[in-house]
This record gives C-alpha cells, structure tokens and sequence, in this order.
C-alpha cells in the first residue's frame, strides 16, 4: 500500500449516529404520499444512495415523477422535523478527527445527503470548515459511481492509493472499489459485516477507534505510532 494521506468518510452511519432517524424519516414519507411504507431492512439496504435512486430501488413500479418528487421532499421535510438536534457522533469520533488532522492527513466526506443536508449538519456541529473537501449526492454521481471520490483526490492531489475510504454500506466499498482505492468497512451502521466483507475491505473494524490502532501499525501512514 503506497503511502497514506488522505483519509475519506462516508457520514451517516459511519461518524455519526443516524440511521434510526433515516429510517423514521423515509417511513414518515411514505405515509406522507400514500405510498406502502417499506421495511426496515429495506430501508437500510438503500442507505449511501442518493435520494432518487434509492427511491427508484425502493418503489421500482412506480412511474409518477411528480410522487417521486413529492417523496423527496417529504423525506427532507420529514428528516429535519427530526433533527432537532443534530445526530450525535459515534463514540472516539471527533478525537480520531482531531489526532487524524494533527498528524498531517487530509480529511474529506463523501456521503449521498445533499450538499444542504451536509451543510445544515455541520453547521449544527460547528464544523463547516472542518474537513478539506466534502462531496454531495446532488452534486455530482451517487455512489457507487467513483465520480466524487475522484473529484476529492483531484483536489487533495494525490493518487488512489494515498487515500482511503471509510463507510457503512456496500455502495461506500464498492465506489471505492471502482476508484481502485482501498477501503474500510464499519460494523455499526447501515450494514452488518457479513455483508460488507463481500466488498473485500482492507479492513473491518466494530468500533471507530479500531481504524486509528490500525493506522498507527501501518508503516506507510501519517500516524506515529502510540499517538492513538
């Protein structure tokens, strides 16, 4: 592995806690336009996509665009109705962010929320400035396309192998996958990981704090060890 500089995240159930709330949302939604409310399970199984093609999964014979759009938004509506608060980090989280940027690596997000969802959260956290580069859903190609993992290592200027990808769900491995870049897999999230390893991670941590002890063990990263 060459040596690593850039460390990405996927967001909602990778650094912070949302899932649940994703799930009430989009259940909330289906009420909201009349449609059959889908199950958990199926509901996490489109977690990472953007919004209208995990709507196009979820509802595949519907054809109104105008109940599609209307879907959208009620989801929207619906997940800041919830989001009184925004969703708390994961245990070790905003340390590991912390002892990551000390260490000289680059940090980006590439998640399949909107650039206003994303904006509104790290607002709420006060970390719009926080992170080197974001990527958006609605602003480029949802996952599992590399088109946003490529647009951040342009920006980062470094190859694929310099960086990695840290997500909960099948569609994070795979677009990494498709950027022939390596990438690490999380338990705790949208996805178990006996689903996941499919996608051949490097590794498959069940605690965030896991990936900063394997950084440290890594003779071509950033981190010296015993800094975790």
């Amino acid at each position: 592995m060459d040596k690593l500089s850039v460390l990405i995240f996927d967001w909602d159930g990778t650094l912070v806690d949302s899932i649940g709330r994703i799930i009430e949302a989009m259940h909330m939604a289906s009420d909201s336009c009349g449609v059959p409310r889908c199950t958990d399970d199926n509901i996490r199984a489109i977690i990472g996509l953007a919004m209208p093609q995990a709507y196009d999964v979820l509802y595949p014979e519907a054809e109104a665009a105008e109940l599609k759009q209307r879907f959208i938004q009620a989801y929207s509506d619906h997940y800041i109705e919830l989001e009184a608060q925004p969703s708390k980090f994961y245990p070790g989280v905003l340390d590991a962010l912390d002892n990551y940027r000390s260490a000289g690596y680059q940090l980006a997000v590439a998640t399949g929320k909107s650039r206003r969802g994303l904006h509104r959260v790290l607002s709420g956290h006060q970390m719009v400035d926080y992170f080197d580069i974001t990527r958006c859903a609605d602003e480029t190609r949802s996952k599992p396309d590399p088109l946003m993992l490529h647009e951040i290592l342009q920006h980062c200027a470094v190859a694929p192998q310099q960086a990695i990808m840290v997500g909960d769900s099948p569609f994070d491995l795979r677009m990494a996958s498709n950027a022939q870049m390596p990438s690490v897999a999380v338990s705790y999230g949208a996805q178990p990981l006996s689903v996941l390893q499919k996608e051949q991670p490097v590794l498959a941590i069940d605690h965030f704090t896991e990936l900063t002890a394997w950084l440290a063990q890594q003779p071509n990263t950033l981190l010296a060890r015993g800094s975790a």
